[in-house]
């Protein structure tokens, strides 16, 4: 069996899609025989331009290589994350010149990643499994709501795109539960729900207790700093009502980090500490000396689908997730993850007020972990890769 593996995210990148991604071909590197072969495609690190880290181009082992194809240093921006896809469609392209493979397996938190999938399979005449972990027409719909001139082409562009990708793929495995509805227009496809997972160094780095905080509590988030997360509109003006017995940590980069900067200047608030990003291991240790840990989603319908991958590291620890999301990821919360504050994005009072008027108290969730366990959830899914 031979195995094309695109993603353009991939160790020793950071974000959601870079774990995912190095984490299950570890576990697909598991399930193959000695005449097996892996061929991973994937780019130079590029999720953040405050965090640079070299890669190796080419990377062999007995049954495996990693391409990684180079693309320029971006924003978030839509627009240059597709420059950044033309140069990783190009290099795949001639990477894969003259290659044989049985299946193509791509993991795509774009639609652009999955076509990539599609034509590679084409090319070879062989089967196609899609790891679904967003849906682009549906995001970029509400992103242009306010533009019906520009929306209406472009989202028919993208939709004529999403269904030559994953009308006839073989498999599509759905990252979020959310998804469902939305692919039912899908029939062809076998589907899975193989979600996110917590890793093992949280697991580990999360079992010891929280002693009883000293003032200021502090309310960590980490992640990407981009419109999808709209942090501006939400952690500036909390942070300013709260006052000085609450401190915001926001750690990461992104191309709305500009508007939540601005924003802290204008009204003059304080309790905000900036940090870049940082590699997991030193993420630990701050999430060991939060009080809070918190999350936020911009208000769009199409934000009311997802399921973010933060919450899986949030959920190793005992702290209070404080989260300002809704649709799914709300009613995910309620069902797997006790002891959490759940507001309305962009609610500024809601997440004040019970900030000051729920009780602190800290509290493992040994099951959550057990039963969303990474390891366990990559060895079930790559065994579908495989078979």
């Amino acid at each position: 069996m031979r195995i094309l593996y695109l993603t353009s995210h991939f160790r020793p990148d950071l974000g959601a899609g870079a774990l995912r991604n190095s984490s299950l071909f570890e576990a697909l590197l598991e399930q193959l025989h000695d005449d097996d072969f892996v061929h991973v495609i994937t780019t130079t690190p590029h999720r953040y331009q405050s965090y640079q880290k070299d890669g190796l181009k080419v990377e062999r082992g007995p049954n495996y290589r990693i391409d990684r194809v180079e693309v320029p240093q971006h924003g978030s921006g839509f627009l240059e994350q597709v420059k950044a896809f033309t140069y990783y469609y190009q290099g795949t392209m001639r990477l894969i010149k003259g290659q044989s493979y049985d299946r193509v397996f791509a993991s795509s938190s774009l639609l652009l990643t999955a076509f990539l999938g599609k034509r590679c399979s084409e090319k070879n005449r062989c089967s196609l499994i899609l790891d679904v972990r967003d849906i682009l027409a549906d995001t970029i719909k509400d992103y242009l709501n306010s533009n019906i001139v520009l929306q209406r082409p472009v989202v028919w562009a993208l939709s004529q795109i999403e269904r030559y990708t994953f009308g006839k793929a073989d498999h599509i495995n759905l990252i979020s539960g959310g998804f469902r509805n939305y692919f039912k227009k899908y029939p062809y496809p076998r589907y899975t729900e193989y979600t996110h997972g917590v890793d093992d160094l949280f697991i580990d780095a999360g079992k010891s207790d929280s002693n009883s905080p000293e003032k200021p509590y502090v309310i960590t988030y980490a992640g990407n700093i981009g419109l999808g997360q709209g942090l501006e509109k939400i952690i500036p003006e909390a942070a300013r009502r709260l006052g000085p017995d609450y401190k915001f940590r926001v750690i990461g980069d992104g191309g709305a980090r500009h508007l939540l900067e601005t924003s802290l200047q204008v009204l003059g608030v304080r309790n905000v500490e900036l940090l870049k990003p940082m590699d997991r291991e030193k993420l630990v240790k701050y999430y060991q000396s939060s009080t809070y840990l918190f999350i936020h989603l911009n208000n769009l319908k199409a934000f009311e689908k997802v399921l973010p991958s933060k919450l899986f590291e949030y959920a190793a620890f005992d702290k209070p997730i404080v989260a300002g999301v809704s649709g799914y990821a709300a009613e995910f919360i309620k069902q797997y993850l006790p002891n959490h504050i759940l507001f309305p994005p962009t609610d500024v009072n809601a997440l004040v007020t019970q900030l000051k008027s729920c009780p602190l108290q800290f509290s493992h969730r040994p099951v959550f972990t057990s039963q969303f366990s990474r390891r366990v959830i990559d060895s079930n899914f790559a065994k579908i890769i495989y078979l």
